[in-house]
C-alpha cells in the first residue's frame, strides 16, 4: 500500500494528520527513509521542488485530480472548524476567457480556482473586534491545494493580482463572500521553470527565534 493509498483508507478527516505521520513520525528521518524506501517524496521533498508555475500546457486536467485538490481543501483546519470558505472552479472557456482578461496572472491556466471567504462566518478575535480568521482560513485551505495539486504532477501559481470588486462582479459572487486569492492549477509547459528568486531562503536561524 503506497502512501496515498494509506492516507485513503483512513478517510478525509486523516488525511492531513496522517500526511505528516507518514513523512515524519517515528526516528528523526524515518519518515523520509521510508518514503524514499517506496519512491515517494516526503513533505519537506515536496514542498521544496514545488514552485511557481507562469506558462502551462493545454492539456485538460483530469476531473479526478481536480476531486483530489478540493478533497485536500476540505480536509483543511479552520478556525473552530468554521469552514468559512467558498470555492469556484473556473474552467469553461468563457470562464477562462474572464479571469484572464481580470489579471494578467492568470496565465492561461486551464483551471483556475477562485478562493472566497465570508466574514460573517469566519471567527471573530474576542481580543480584536476587527480581527477574524477569513483570510487565515482561506490560506490554509489553498496551502492543501497548492500541495496536493503538486502531489498530482500539476503546477500552480498562487495569484492575488486581481481587483476583488471586479472579480465578483464578472462571476456573480454574492456580497456576503470576499475574494481572497486565485489558484492557477495545471500541466506545466515545456520550459517552464522556478524564477531565480525561488530559491532566495533565509535560514531557519535567521527567522527562527527560541524563547
Amino acid at each position: 500500500m503506497n502512501r496515498k493509498e494509506f492516507i485513503k483508507s483512513l478517510g478525509v478527516a486523516a488525511a492531513a494528520p496522517a500526511l505528516a505521520c507518514v513523512a515524519g513520525c517515528g526516528e528523526a528521518g524515518e519518515g523520509d527513509a521510508v518514503a524514499a524506501e517506496k519512491g515517494n517524496p516526503s513533505f519537506l521533498e515536496l514542498a521544496k521542488s514545488r514552485f511557481s508555475v507562469r506558462y502551462y500546457a493545454k492539456t485538460p486536467v483530469e476531473q479526478e485530480k481536480l476531486d483530489a485538490i478540493l478533497e485536500a481543501a476540505r480536509a483543511a483546519p479552520t478556525a473552530k472548524n468554521l469552514q468559512p470558505f467558498q470555492i469556484y472552479v473556473l474552467k469553461s472557456d468563457e470562464a477562462i476567457a474572464k479571469i484572464n482578461s481580470l489579471s494578467r496572472c492568470a496565465y492561461g491556466a486551464p483551471v483556475v480556482f477562485l478562493v472566497c471567504f465570508d466574514k460573517a462566518k469566519a471567527w471573530v478575535n474576542p481580543f480584536d473586534a476587527g480581527d477574524n480568521s477569513g483570510v487565515m482560513d482561506a490560506s490554509i485551505v489553498g496551502t492543501h491545494m497548492m500541495l496536493e495539486a503538486a502531489s498530482q504532477g500539476l503546477g500552480s501559481c498562487w495569484v492575488k493580482f486581481f481587483d476583488p470588486k471586479a472579480v465578483s462582479a464578472a462571476f456573480g459572487i454574492p456580497e456576503n463572500l470576499t475574494p481572497s486569492f486565485l489558484l492557477d492549477v495545471g500541466y506545466p509547459a515545456n520550459g517552464a521553470a522556478p524564477n531565480k528568486m525561488h530559491f532566495e531562503r533565509r535560514e531557519a536561524k535567521d527567522f527562527a527565534t527560541y524563547r
